[in-house]
C-alpha cells in the first residue's frame, strides 16, 4: 500500500468495481502541492484493462517498470510532471497510440518507444531534449523516427556551434566587445551606433582537436529594433547583457524578462561596462532571485582591458556548456551544415539546397527538409517553408535578410511618411546588387515578420505599423452600452504586440485611417472596435460598440491570443467587465480576471463587484464578454478529448471542463461529481412522462363532466403550456439559438389540431 491521498484511491477503487476504460487522476485544479502525487499508485497496474491514463499536474519522478501491466493503454498523459527518464517498459504498451510528456526533465527518447507501432502522437515540449533535438521532437513522431532511421544509416557526428547575443542600450559598449572578442588588442574609438544587427563568427578550439564555432549577434539599441527582438533572440544560445556603469540608463528588468522570455530562458551574463573605471552597484542577488538564466555580472573595462581574459573564459565555459552542444546527429547533417557554412552567397536556392544534401548521403526529400528546419529552428539559416514565396529561397546569412529589413525600417523617406513606402521606395531603398531580383522575396520576409502590411485598395503601397504616427487622431465615439476587455501583463510586456495585432487585422481598419503607434479602430458589421496600448500600464484595452459586439470582439481577442501564443512564457491576464446595475455601460467598470472567474464558474459560486458589492454570476460575465457557447467550446477544445460539433447540447462543466454527455465519443467517459452543473431541467423525459399521466387521469376525471369543447380546450393549452416550458428552458439553457427556438414553436403549434388549421390557411394567404 502506498501513501496514495485517499480521494486518489477511492477514484481508483471505483474504476476497479466498475472496471472503468479511462481514469483521471490529474491535479490541474488542486492548489496544495501536497495533494499531488509524487509516483504512480501500484494499484493502478492492477487495472490492465484501462485504455486511458491521465496523471497530469503532478510531481511524479519515475515511471515504473510495472506500467508494463497496463498492456491495454491507448492514451497516456504525464504532462507537467518531474520525469527524467522514459524506460524501455514502454514499449510493452502495443497498443500505444497518444503520449504527453510535456513539460518534465526528460533529455532522451529511446528510439525502441519512438517505433511503438500504434504510436501517432508524441509530446515532448518542454523538455531539455539532447537526443533527438528538441528541434526535431517538436515536429512529431515521424520526424523523430526519420532522425532515428538517418542516425542508424549513416552513423552520427557532432556539432560544435552556437551563438551569442549582445543585447543592451545604445552606446553600452556592445560593439566594442564584439570587436575585443575576435581581437583583444582593438583600439577603441568612436563609432557609430549598430544599425540593425551585426553578426560575426568567432572560432576556438576544443579539447578534442575540434574547432568551436560560435556566430556573434550584435544587436542595435535603438527601440525601433525591440519589435523585431522576437524574431532573433534565440533559445540554445548564451546572451551578453552590456551596461554602460556611467549612464546607469541599462533597463536591466526589461533585458532579462525579454531574453527569459524569447529565448526559452537561455543563460546570460551581465556585462558591466566600467568606463573610466566608474563602479555601479547591481543588485545581483535580487535579480539571480527573479531571473534564473543569469549566471553572473563580469566587470570590465575596454579602454585597458581589464577583466577581459576572464570574460573571454566565461563566454567560453558557458557556450560549451550549452544543452545541445556535443549531441550526436547523423553524419549527413554535420556534412551539409559544413558545405553551407562555406558557401559565399548569402542565399542558394531549394533545388541547390536539395542537390548540396543528395551529394552528401541524403536520399529522401523529406530528410532533406527536416535538416533545413534544424537549422532554420537553430538560426543558422532561414528556410520558411510554409510561405509558398518564400520556401524555393534558403537564406545561408541571416545577416543579409535582416539588413534588408532595416535598410526600409531605418530610412529617412520611410520614417517621414510614418512607415509608409511603396514598391518603387524598395527599388530606391534595396538597389545594391546583392538585393537584385529579389525585392518581392524580401517585402514577403518583412511581411512574414509582421513589420509591415500592404494597404487595401492601394495595391504596391504599405505601411509600417512601428513607425506610425504618436498622436491618437480625433474619432466619433458612442460610449453608451460599450463591451469593453482588458488584457494586462504583470512581469513584462513585449515590445510589438499591438503592431503585430494591426498587420494581423489591417483589413478592417476603419476607412484605413483610424491607426496610429499605439491604437487602431476595427469596422465589421456596423461594430467598431477601439484597441489601445499602454505599454507604461503595460496594458492593452479593447472597447467594442455597435450591433454585433460579441462577434468582433472574438475576432479581436482570437488575434491577440494566437499573437501570445508565439510567446510560450508570456504571463498575461484576461480581465473581463462586471455588469452589475452599477458597472454596465460604464466606462470604469470593476474587472474580473478570467481565470478567476472560469474558477468561481467551476464551483457554483456567485462573485463579489468591489464597486457595488453586489453578488453577479461569473457564467452570466463569461456570457456576456465572450458568450457561453463560446467560452464552452473553448474549454472543450483546451481540455476535452473530442471537439464539439453543431449546437452546443447537455454540457456538463466538470472540474471546469465541458463535456458533451450525448457525444458520441463520450461514451465510457469518467466523469468526476460536477462542480457546476447547467440548469437543463428536461433533459430525460421523465418530467413529461409525469406531465402525461396527469393529463391522462384528469382528462379521465372530467370526461364526463365539462363540455365536449371546453375538454379540448383544456388538452390543447396543456399541451401548449408543457411545450412553451420545454422550449423556454432550452433556450434559456442556451441549447438553442434564438431561430431554432421559433421554428420549434412553429413546428409545435402547427401539430395542434385548431391552431394548426389557422397557421396553414395564414401561411397560404
Amino acid at each position: 500500500m502506498t501513501n496514495t491521498p485517499p480521494h486518489i484511491l477511492a477514484k481508483i477503487r471505483e474504476a476497479k468495481s466498475q472496471r472503468l476504460k479511462e481514469l483521471d487522476l490529474s491535479n490541474k485544479y488542486e492548489t496544495s502541492d501536497g495533494e499531488k502525487l509524487t509516483e504512480i499508485p501500484v494499484e493502478v497496474f492492477e487495472l490492465t484493462w484501462l485504455e486511458k491514463l491521465n496523471l497530469d499536474y503532478n510531481k511524479i519522478t519515475v515511471i515504473p517498470e510495472a506500467i508494463a501491466a497496463l498492456y491495454n493503454l491507448t492514451k497516456l498523459y504525464l504532462f507537467n510532471n518531474q520525469i527524467k527518464v522514459i524506460p524501455e517498459a514502454l514499449t510493452a504498451l502495443q497498443n500505444l497510440t497518444e503520449l504527453d510528456l510535456n513539460g518534465n526533465q526528460i533529455t532522451v527518447i529511446p528510439e525502441a518507444i519512438a517505433f511503438l507501432p500504434k504510436l501517432k502522437k508524441i509530446k515532448l515540449g518542454g523538455n531539455p531534449l539532447e537526443n533527438p533535438p528538441i528541434e526535431v521532437a517538436k515536429q512529431g513522431i515521424e520526424a523523430i523516427r526519420e532522425y532515428f532511421r538517418q542516425t542508424a544509416a549513416a552513423g552520427v557526428d557532432y556539432l560544435y556551434e552556437a551563438k551569442l547575443l549582445i543585447v543592451g542600450e545604445p552606446g553600452a559598449g556592445k560593439t566594442t566587445l564584439n570587436k575585443k572578442i575576435i581581437n583583444a588588442n582593438y583600439q577603441l574609438k568612436e563609432e557609430d551606433s549598430t544599425q540593425g544587427i551585426e553578426v560575426t563568427r568567432w572560432q576556438f578550439p576544443l579539447e578534442n582537436g575540434r574547432q568551436f564555432q560560435v556566430n556573434i549577434w550584435d544587436f542595435g539599441g535603438q527601440e525601433i529594433y525591440h519589435a523585431t527582438h522576437q524574431f532573433f533572440l534565440t533559445k540554445r544560445s548564451l546572451y551578453a547583457l552590456v551596461a554602460d556603469t556611467r549612464k546607469e540608463d541599462t533597463d536591466f528588468y526589461y533585458w532579462l524578462n525579454a531574453v527569459e522570455l524569447l529565448s526559452d530562458n537561455s543563460p546570460l551574463l551581465i556585462v558591466a561596462n566600467e568606463k573610466q573605471d566608474r563602479h555601479r552597484e547591481i543588485n545581483e542577488r535580487q535579480l539571480r532571485g527573479e531571473f534564473t538564466n543569469l549566471q553572473e555580472t563580469i566587470p570590465v573595462n575596454f579602454a585597458t582591458n581589464r577583466g577581459l581574459p576572464e570574460l573571454f573564459q566565461k563566454i567560453r565555459h558557458h557556450l560549451t556548456s550549452l544543452p545541445h552542444i556535443g549531441s550526436a546527429l547523423p553524419k549527413t547533417w554535420v556534412r551539409v551544415r559544413q558545405v553551407l557554412e562555406l558557401e559565399s552567397r548569402p542565399y542558394i536556392t531549394l533545388d541547390e539546397y536539395l542537390k548540396i544534401c543528395e551529394q552528401n548521403g541524403f536520399t529522401r526529400r523529406d530528410d532533406k527538409l527536416q535538416l533545413s528546419r534544424y537549422l532554420h529552428d537553430l538560426g543558422v539559416c532561414l528556410h520558411f517553408q510554409d510561405e509558398p514565396l518564400l520556401e524555393k529561397l534558403v537564406i545561408l546569412k541571416p545577416k543579409w535578410g535582416t539588413d534588408a529589413v532595416y535598410k526600409v525600417l531605418d530610412n529617412k523617406q520611410v520614417i517621414k511618411n510614418y512607415g509608409r513606402f511603396s514598391k518603387s521606395d524598395l527599388a530606391n531603398i534595396w538597389h545594391e546588387d546583392k538585393y537584385a531580383q529579389m525585392h518581392s522575396e524580401l517585402l514577403q520576409l518583412m511581411i512574414k515578420f509582421q513589420l509591415c502590411y500592404e494597404i487595401p485598395n492601394s495595391r504596391g503601397n504599405y505601411i509600417a505599423p512601428q513607425l506610425l504616427n504618436e498622436n491618437q487622431p480625433q474619432y466619433p465615439w458612442n460610449e453608451s452600452n460599450n463591451l469593453i476587455l482588458r488584457y494586462t501583463y504583470p512581469d513584462f510586456m513585449p515590445k510589438g504586440i499591438l503592431t503585430q495585432t494591426i498587420v494581423a487585422m489591417h483589413k478592417l481598419i476603419d476607412q484605413q485611417q483610424y491607426v496610429w503607434k499605439s491604437g487602431v479602430i476595427l469596422k465589421q458589421n456596423e461594430t467598431l472596435a477601439e484597441v489601445i496600448e499602454n505599454y507604461g500600464k503595460r496594458e492593452i484595452k479593447i472597447r467594442i460598440s455597435g450591433r454585433n459586439q460579441r462577434d468582433l470582439l472574438t475576432v479581436v481577442t482570437y488575434e491577440l491570443d494566437k499573437i501570445h501564443a508565439s510567446y510560450p512564457r508570456l504571463k498575461y491576464n484576461k480581465l473581463i467587465p462586471c455588469s452589475c446595475a452599477t458597472c454596465k455601460g460604464n466606462q470604469e467598470p470593476h474587472f474580473y480576471d478570467f481565470e478567476i472567474l472560469r474558477k468561481f464558474a467551476a464551483d457554483r459560486k456567485e462573485i463579489q463587484c468591489l464597486k457595488s458589492y453586489d453578488m453577479v454570476d461569473p457564467l452570466g460575465l463569461i456570457d456576456n464578454a465572450i458568450g457561453r457557447e463560446n467560452f464552452l467550446k473553448a474549454e472543450q477544445s483546451k481540455y476535452g478529448d473530442f471537439a464539439i460539433s453543431g449546437n452546443v447540447e447537455n454540457v456538463v462543466i466538470y472540474q471546469g471542463v465541458g463535456v458533451v454527455e450525448n457525444h458520441p465519443e463520450s461514451k465510457n467517459h469518467p466523469k468526476p461529481e460536477p462542480n457546476v452543473t447547467l440548469p437543463f431541467a428536461f433533459r430525460n423525459g421523465l418530467f413529461y412522462l409525469f406531465l402525461f399521466v396527469i393529463i391522462f387521469y384528469s382528462v379521465a376525471i372530467f370526461a364526463g363532466i365539462l363540455p365536449l369543447y371546453s375538454l379540448a380546450f383544456v388538452i390543447i393549452s396543456t399541451v401548449i403550456i408543457i411545450a412553451l416550458i420545454g422550449a423556454l428552458q432550452l433556450r434559456q439553457d442556451n441549447r438553442l439559438s434564438e431561430k431554432s427556438f421559433i421554428e420549434l414553436m412553429k413546428m409545435v403549434l402547427e401539430q395542434l389540431p385548431l391552431i394548426g388549421n389557422l397557421m396553414k390557411q395564414f401561411k397560404g394567404k
